[in-house]
């Protein structure tokens, strides 16, 4: 529901401030960056660590997916509590839980190989909760003109925190080692912490920082008041095919996603042997491309609904030329000859991926509002798949084959797959 003329005057008749919704809504975001930069500075440290514990490919490949195992089991728990108990606290634990298990990631590494696969799933196990979180969040902070900027937003720390981890692991592991990589960002999840506890609440409702006048802009912008759900209706949701087209797109997205994720660095190193200096550098230009891509997605989104082009016709055309965009490339990538003209092409693949912030990735809170956090927890569980099966076959790939060729080929295969699911049966009009 867009905002009434009656709530913009009121909001005018205030004193201007920086609404509490917006503070929520970049905390979340930031929550998701330290997400990533926990989990993708092991992207690089494999490097040194795997040569100095001795891991074959295949060995690097478990290290890999094994924060996958943890990641998998909670997703829908972390949904369910969310919805139900709030999305506060739900967070907090997990950047809790996700901290502290990459501060202690070294030392597991030297205690053994079979401690170490452990600790990256008890990594996974504390960001299981991280976007369901904050998807049931954000159907509460955010109102429909400002949704889509709001979860691309969000979607865009993923890049962030990517190309944060990207650029300084190299620096870190060259002055400090590897260990000091890990024991950096573990920690900065405390900060974060002792920010979120003072300044977010599960609602708008529930937050002495919102002012009246927000909260008229809030309540007028939301289809209803979301409350935290007593009941799941399973059946309904299990039943509805828009609901597995954003599981299917999901999933789809997520495979090509984490290959490029996890893999790059190590792609760059074996096929053009690009040093560890430069490194960073290489792996970072796809990320940045992708945050501006999602942040760019979102407000392309919001425009065009406003425009009066249905959310359905909005969210379907998106994801389209997400998947379009992120295949054609990978086809070209085996006959690239410089790491140049190979990052160019992983970038725009990336990047056209990225346009899917503003479809399949915000879909969530158009079909289900109450219940946004257990269909994100539904779809990123079966989105958390390609991170086991994806990531792992690329190193059985590797060992079997020299080349990553295969994996391009495939990833191309089932982002057309998503393409034509996601047309087929995506809604953006609300279902449950």
């Amino acid at each position: 529901m867009a905002e009434t003329q009656a709530s913009i005057a009121i909001a005018r008749t205030e004193a201007v401030r920086w609404p509490r919704r917006y503070t929520v809504v970049l905390m979340f975001a930031l929550a998701t960056a330290l997400c990533y930069v926990d989990r993708t500075n092991i992207a690089i440290a494999i490097i040194p660590l795997a040569r100095d514990h001795g891991y074959d490919p295949e060995q690097t490949g478990l290290v890999l997916s094994s924060f996958f195992w943890g990641y998998l089991w909670l997703q829908m728990a972390g949904g369910w509590m969310a919805d139900r108990f709030g999305g506060k606290r739900v967070l907090a634990a997990g950047v809790a839980l996700w901290s502290l298990a990459t501060f202690l990631t070294p030392l597991a590494a030297s205690w053994s190989f079979g401690a170490l696969l452990a600790m990256r799933a008890l990594l996974g196990a504390g960001e299981a909760v991280n976007f369901p979180a904050v998807h049931s969040i954000a159907a509460r902070w955010t109102i429909a003109s400002e949704r889509a900027r709001a979860i691309s937003l969000h979607f865009s720390g993923v890049a962030f925190g990517t190309v944060v981890a990207m650029l300084l692991s190299p620096l870190i592991i060259l002055r400090y080692g590897w260990p000091a990589v890990f024991y950096i960002s573990g920690a900065l999840g405390v900060a974060w912490l002792a920010a979120w506890q003072i300044k977010a609440a599960d609602g708008p409702e529930e937050c002495r920082g919102v002012s009246a006048a927000e909260m008229t802009i809030i309540a007028a912008g939301r289809a209803d008041q979301i409350t935290l759900a007593d009941s799941i209706p399973w059946r309904a949701i299990m039943r509805e095919k828009a609901v597995w087209a954003i599981v299917i797109a999901h999933l789809c997205n997520n495979f090509g996603f984490y290959i490029i994720l996890l893999w790059l660095p190590s792609y760059l190193k074996a096929t053009f042997g690009v040093t560890m200096a430069r490194l960073g550098l290489f792996s970072v230009v796809p990320w940045i491309a992708a945050f501006i891509m999602q942040n760019l997605s979102g407000w392309l989104a919001d425009g065009w609904h406003r425009r009066g082009v249905s959310l359905t016709v909005v969210r379907k055309s998106m994801q389209a030329a997400a998947f379009t965009i992120g295949a054609a490339p990978l086809l070209l990538l085996p006959a690239m000859r410089s790491p140049a003209a190979a990052v160019a092409l992983v970038t725009l693949s990336l990047a056209g991926t990225a346009i899917g912030s503003g479809a399949f990735a915000v879909n969530h809170l158009d079909v289900a509002p109450r219940y946004a956090g257990i269909l994100m927890g539904l779809s990123n569980t079966a989105a958390t798949v390609p991170g086991i099966v994806g990531v792992a076959v690329t190193g059985f790939i590797l060992q079997r084959t020299g080349s990553f060729d295969g994996a391009f080929y495939l990833t191309v295969a089932i982002y057309l797959t998503g393409m034509v699911c996601y047309l087929a049966m995506a809604s953006g009009e609300r279902k449950i």
